[in-house]
Order: C-alpha cells, then structure tokens, then sequence
C-alpha cells in the first residue's frame, strides 16, 4: 500500500503545471508584450486650405517678379548680346542739275581741222515727214519713263472707323500719293500729304507691284502741308524690295526750267497710277509762308483740285510735289507743285524724325540796289510776325533785318530758313536784328525760346 500511495502522488505531480523558476534576480518580473494602436492626427482642413493659398499665392508673385523681370531686362541683354544698328542719317542725293536738252545742244558743230579756212554758210531746208509710227515710239519711250518712275512711287490709304445710323460699324479709305525719299537702313522713308495722315486712324502703303504694307507716321510739317511715314524692311517681301527704289532729284532752281516737258504721276487726275504730260510755264512763283518761301512750278497740264503725287522732267528725275491747295483760284485744275530744291533739307529733316522749329516770322530778300539806295542792311527782312509766336514775345517788328543767328551770319531769308532748319524746338537763341531808328539803322539783340510748329 505504502508503494500504491506512492506512485500516485508521482502521478498527480506529473499532472499538475510546473510553476516557471526565475533565472535570476532581474529576470524576476514578468514581462508581457504590449500592443498599441497608433491613432492619426485629424486633419485641419482649415489650416491647409490657407497653406494652400499662400502657396499659390506666393508661386503667383514670384512668376509676376519674374514676368516684369524678363520684360524690363530682355530688351537690354539683347541690345548687349546683339547690338542693334541705329538708323543712318538721311540725307538726299545731291541735286543734279536738269538733263534736258536744250534747243541748241542740238546744233551739232563742226570744227574744221584748218583755222584759216574761212566758215562756209549754208542752210539746208528738208521736209520731215512724221508718220504714226513715230507717235507711237515717242509714246512708247514716255511709257518706259514713266514704268521706272512707278518704282519710287506709291499709294498712301488712310483707314478710319465710323457708324452708320443705324449704328453699323464700317471703314473708310482715303487715299494718296507717295513718294519714296529714302532708306535708311531699317525703314523704308516715303512722303505724302499730311492731311490724309492727319485723318486716318490706320495707314497703309501699296507699292508698285500691289503689295499692302502697315505704315507709321515719321514726321510731319504742319505749314507745309507734308509728311514722312515709314515702313519697317523687314515687313517689305524681298522681292518688293528687289523691285522698289528711292526717288532721284532734279534741280528745280536753274533758270531753265520754263517750257521744260514734264510728265506728272502718282494722282495727278484724282485716280491711282494715273498719268498727264505738258510743260513748265512758270518757276519763279513764290509761296510765302511762316518762317519759310517755297518756289511754285505751274504747268499746263490740266488735272483734278484733289490732284497730288510728283512732277518729273523726262529723264524721270523728280522736279516738285504737286499741291493743287495752292493753285491760282482763276486756275484751279492747272497742276502746281513746289519745286523740290526748296524742300529737300525740310524732307531730310521729317525723314530723321526731328520737329520742325518755329520763330514766327514772314520775310524775303534785301535787294542789293535796296541796299545801296535806302541803306537797308543784307538779311532777312520781316514783312510780318504770327500771332502770338516766339518772335512776337522776343519783341521782333515787321522792318526788322536779321543779319545774325547765334554764331551764323544771315545775309538773306533762304540763310535764315537754312539755319532754322538746322535747330530744335525749346532752343534758345539770340538774334541779331538792324531795326530802323530815325532814318538809320541799329543793332540790337534779342532772346528767343523757340517752340514746336503747329
């Protein structure tokens, strides 16, 4: 029994759990694993919208800067990487002198070889008979002339809006001649009548061969009546530019211009490309105007009051710029133009962009025997002075001679428009005057400021 007992105690002992034994003193605690749940930050709606925002905002402000940056300092790293070249300086051909043939140059001279044999006179008389075929090469010849000419000119068209009254938007065109003056490297120079740019909200330009360019006003010179537009080359088709040419000038101030044949093209008839011939039957008309005299060519030809382009002699050499404004009243379809010699240091000046400088004076010549008869000094003589202008306020009076200009002496009133020509508004400048006093003449100076024509 005692042995029965025993192997049943062992028995339970198997049975029950066994209690785990600490290794050692630190190992005593017991350890379990502890399982957390990591639980996200809610979001704040709020606060990201508004970072969001001024973010965006931020990104917004840093392309403007970038934008205004690009804007301000593109143009001048182009200019320093590549250097644009400044316009040359226009300045017309010189003026050759008139080419026709006179009556007789055409007397052909025979030098005898023998200076002692005596000159044998003889006059032949022969009959030439002209037939049509004749007509038509004189003809032919002036159309040629005429096609070369064609390449220098060209119509200005001035474009403005208007409504109906119906309240129906539409465009307008005027149109005018023009002429090619210059080329200044970058722009193609062409004047016209000031008025039609005057009207116009848009100018265009149509060459020879009807190609349509944009122009721009250059300059213009209200007293005159004419103007300077420019089209840029790079907008000019290279094979317009291949056909195109600037103008040649006649002189328009020998004395031999009276019953010269001309030919006048551009608008002469009131129409594009139209065409008209006669002669010259006056060029020593004047037209006195403001601060400057203007030779005036008459002809016979009879043309439209709304007439406008160039007179040409016949080697296509420009003679003047018809301005019917100016016609006789008795007279008004006879085609009058300037005389170019007069306008080309007026046409260079519209042609580099410079204002036109203005005193305010009307004048002409001393005559020499004048001078020696009354004593009444060489310059420009005033025959009057515009209202309120620069030589009204300075105290300048009609009878007063200009005999200097700053350094430059002026001994006639074409001395006194030359040197104008050569200044610039809000110029100051002192004047030398011989002013009458108690039957004699004395000098005084003046100051003058002057303005911008208008």
């Amino acid at each position: 029994m005692p042995d029965q007992e025993k192997r049943n105690d062992e028995k339970q002992n198997r049975e029950l759990p066994q209690k785990p034994q600490p290794a050692s003193d630190s190992a005593g605690t017991d350890i379990s694993f502890i399982k957390e749940k990591v639980k996200e930050r809610p979001v704040n709606k709020r606060k990201l919208l508004k970072r969001t925002m001024i973010t965006a905002s931020m990104a917004a402000i840093f392309g403007l800067i970038a934008c205004l940056t690009f804007l301000v300092l593109e143009p001048v790293f182009s200019n320093w990487l590549y250097p644009e070249e400044e316009p040359e300086p226009v300045q017309l051909q010189e003026e050759s002198e008139n080419e026709e043939m006179l009556p007789e140059d055409m007397v052909l001279e025979e030098e005898s070889e023998e200076e002692s044999a005596p000159p044998v006179q003889t006059t032949v008389v022969e009959r030439v008979e002209l037939k049509v075929s004749d007509y038509q090469t004189l003809y032919s010849n002036l159309y040629k002339m005429v096609q070369e000419v064609s390449k220098s000119l060209v119509t200005v068209i001035g474009i403005t809006s208007d409504t109906d009254w119906m309240n129906n938007s539409y465009e307008n065109e005027g149109q005018n001649a023009g002429l090619i003056v210059a080329d200044n490297g970058r722009e193609l120079l062409i004047l016209t009548e000031k008025e039609i740019v005057d009207q116009s909200e848009e100018l265009n330009v149509v060459f020879c061969d009807s190609t349509q360019v944009q122009a721009e006003l250059k300059q213009a010179d209200p007293t005159v009546g004419l103007a300077v537009i420019s089209v840029e080359l790079e907008s000019i088709p290279d094979a317009t530019q291949e056909t195109i040419s600037p103008a040649r000038l006649a002189s328009s101030s020998n004395s031999g211009l009276l019953a010269t044949p001309v030919a006048a093209l551009g608008r002469p008839l009131g129409k594009a490309n139209s065409v008209a011939y006669g002669m010259i039957t006056s060029s020593d008309g004047t037209l006195y105007l403001a601060d400057g005299n203007y030779q005036l060519l008459t002809t016979d030809i009879y043309g439209s009051t709304f007439a406008s382009g160039i007179l040409t002699n016949l080697s296509g050499q420009v003679l003047g710029i018809i301005c019917q404004e100016n016609s006789a009243e008795d007279t008004p379809n006879l085609i009058t133009a300037y005389g170019i010699s007069g306008l080309k240091n007026l046409i260079e000046k519209l042609s580099n962009g410079q204002p036109s400088a203005s005193l305010g004076i009307f004048g002409t010549d001393v005559p020499k025997e004048i001078q020696e008869t009354q004593g009444v000094p060489a310059g420009a003589y005033v025959t009057g002075i515009v209202m309120d202008s620069p030589a009204m306020v300075a105290g300048i009076q009609s009878g007063d001679v200009i005999v200097q200009m700053g350094t430059v002496p002026v001994e006639s009133f074409a001395d006194y428009r030359n040197t104008l020509m050569g200044l610039l508004p809000d110029t100051e400048l002192t004047l030398t005057v011989m002013r009458q006093v108690q039957e004699e003449y004395q000098e005084m100076t003046v100051d003058v400021l002057l303005n911008t024509l208008e």
